[in-house]
């Protein structure tokens, strides 16, 4: 059985499982798809727009980052990427479902909407004030919502240029980060990408 993703190097809802699928060594295809000018058939596989990241095995397409990452977690449970302890996995999994305050923001930005900069960072330092009181965003060990929010970071900081400078936590949860192969290439696409600003 082939797992086969269906991906996009600049899309960090990609990225996100990019990382999991990395970390648990997981061999798998690529597909790539051009955002720009998507084929109908990816829109079949993932109605109606055909947003990726899918990863795809045996005729079953699943969509959603979030969704994705669950399902990788529960058919590949070694390395775990969420807390054993039950009070951790949920505060883990609280802290993907608020990702939208980041995603909000950032993708604001990007589109140059009036006060979305100074919003994005507001909630950068929120997460700087949380790195300060937590190693991790998911509880004592790095897991699947420090994943959740690492790509939007690395993107911030290279495509919108956001200065990490009077962040420190973020700026030391993110050099952690960078040690864990999977992160680091990560950031070796971003680096690529273009600068918005």
């Amino acid at each position: 059985m082939t797992l086969t993703l269906y991906d996009a190097p600049r899309c960090p809802y990609c990225a996100r499982v990019r990382i999991v699928l990395a970390e648990k060594r997981v061999a798998y295809e690529v597909i790539e798809i051009d955002l720009d000018d998507r084929p109908d058939w990816i829109k079949a596989k993932n109605p109606p727009g055909g947003r990726v990241p899918i990863l795809e095995e045996d005729g079953l397409a699943l969509p959603e980052s979030v969704v994705l990452n669950e399902f990788l977690e529960e058919r590949y449970p070694e390395p775990a990427l969420l807390p054993a302890d039950l009070a951790e996995r949920a505060f883990a999994r609280l802290q993907i479902e608020r990702f939208s305050t980041l995603g909000d923001p950032y993708y604001a930005t990007r589109r140059g909407v009036t006060g979305a900069r100074e919003e994005l960072e507001a909630v950068l330092g929120d997460l700087d004030a949380m790195l300060a009181q937590v190693s991790w965003l998911s509880g004592r060990s790095y897991g699947l919502a420090d994943i959740a929010y690492l790509p939007w970071v690395l993107r911030a900081r290279r495509v919108l240029a956001v200065s990490f400078e009077a962040l420190p936590a973020l700026s030391t949860w993110l050099e952690r980060s960078l040690e864990r192969p999977a992160v680091q290439a990560e950031a070796e696409i971003v680096s690529v990408l273009p600068r918005l600003v």
